[in-house]
């Protein structure tokens, strides 16, 4: 009798093999990545190929960490994992856990190894960091004497500033001797005075770029006291010496404009601020000379010979109205004299001596009104119209004058 399964029974029966064998459990292939995609969940999927065959490849988000690179259809690389059967599809694949670059992989796994060394030592905290000079005399250049990238630094440089003087140390920057070559350019462009230095080079593979991450250019560039910035290939290559320096430019042209501030730009803006500073002095100088006008006039308003002023003002104003008062107290006199000498003029004896009377007076002065008065032998004053008369009393009768 015919024994008769499901597929899913083939399927796990198929998968338990795969799983009783040790040896694929822990394989490492090689082979030529091809149908990469990364997945929104952070899965990787690709194929490795070689002339003989394919083999299918996942690496799950949770062992991106064994994937220090950006992989891409192409690489050459070794996958270590272990190779087990999908139920569901009845396909098996291999199931990655480490992925590392043929060839140039050792040498990642190293700048990896080192990279994280000299983190640890922390040779790459900001606090080390020294700032770049925001205006600077002198440029120092560790790079190959020929070749783009120290053309590129010397053109861009002395377009953004003619008077920069340019000291070209014309180091290895490949192959052997390079990372010694480099390290004697710092240290002798240190000592020489330089405002800024720019280590680097054009871009290549990890092996053309291997001696910026070497140790020893690491250290030179820790322990150099002027600020580095690291200019090596690419924008997209990183180096040792990228993490350690003190600021680092994606490329060496980049490099030189970070380090060498636009002298036109300069002259700008100080006339920027020239001009600034003149028309808020102008602004400020009218503001004090309209607050300098207001002091003015309170000064005229309350200095002593403004008072002086304004006293003698009122003075003579007042001295106008006494003169005034005066003359009207006058005037209003001589009304009220003028109203009593005619109303006394009829009662004056010099009138009464002008309508021909006389008046008589004995020699004391006293007024002889009757014969009483006087004795025989007495001397009379009588006073007429034009002059006294002086007279002796011979006699006198007594009369009666009543009507």
């Amino acid at each position: 009798m015919k024994n008769i399964y499901s597929v899913g029974q083939v399927n796990r029966y198929v998968k338990n093999m795969f799983t009783q064998d040790f040896m694929l459990q822990k394989v490492y292939v090689r082979g030529e990545v091809s149908n990469c995609k990364y997945h929104t969940s952070g899965h990787v999927y690709f194929s490795l190929k070689d002339e003989t065959g394919v083999l299918s490849c996942v690496m799950f988000a949770g062992q991106r960490r064994g994937l220090a690179f950006r992989m891409k259809d192409g690489d050459k690389v070794v996958v270590g994992g272990s190779v087990d059967v999908y139920e569901r599809d009845g396909r098996y694949q291999l199931y990655a856990r480490e992925i590392s670059l043929e060839g140039a992989g050792a040498l990642y796994e190293r700048f990896l190894a080192l990279k994280e060394e000299l983190e640890e030592m922390g040779m790459f905290a900001a606090e080390y960091k020294q700032p770049i000079p925001k205006f600077i005399r002198k440029l120092g250049v560790v790079t190959a004497p020929t070749g783009a990238a120290v053309q590129d630094i010397r053109n861009i440089s002395l377009r953004r500033n003619p008077y920069l003087q340019i000291i070209l140390y014309p180091a290895l920057v490949q192959g052997e001797g390079a990372s010694d070559s480099i390290v004697r350019g710092i240290r002798m462009l240190d000592e020489a005075g330089v405002d800024t230095i720019i280590v680097g080079r054009g871009g290549g593979s990890i092996e053309d770029l291997w001696a910026f991450n070497e140790e020893k250019v690491a250290r030179a560039v820790f322990e150099c006291r002027t600020p580095v910035i690291s200019a090596v290939g690419h924008e997209t290559d990183f180096t040792i010496a990228d993490f350690v320096a003190d600021m680092r430019a994606p490329t060496p042209s980049a490099a030189a404009e970070l380090a060498v501030d636009d002298y036109r730009q300069i002259l700008q803006t100080c006339q920027e601020y020239k001009d600034r500073f003149q028309r808020s002095m102008q602004g400020r100088l009218d503001v004090m000379r309209a607050e300098l006008r207001r002091y003015q006039l309170q000064m005229e308003y309350l200095s002593p010979e403004s008072r002086l002023k304004e006293n003698r003002q009122r003075l003579a104003d007042l001295e106008d109205e006494i003169r005034g008062a005066m003359q009207n107290r006058l005037n209003d006199c001589r009304h009220t004299l003028g109203l009593y000498l005619e109303r006394y003029k009829g009662l004056s004896p010099l009138n009464k001596l002008n309508q021909g009377y006389s008046f008589v007076e004995n020699t004391e002065g006293k007024a002889v009104t009757g014969i009483s008065q006087v004795q025989p032998g007495e001397y009379l004053k009588i006073s007429v119209t034009d002059g006294v008369i002086e007279a002796e009393v011979v006699n006198s009768r007594k009369e009666n004058w009543n009507i």
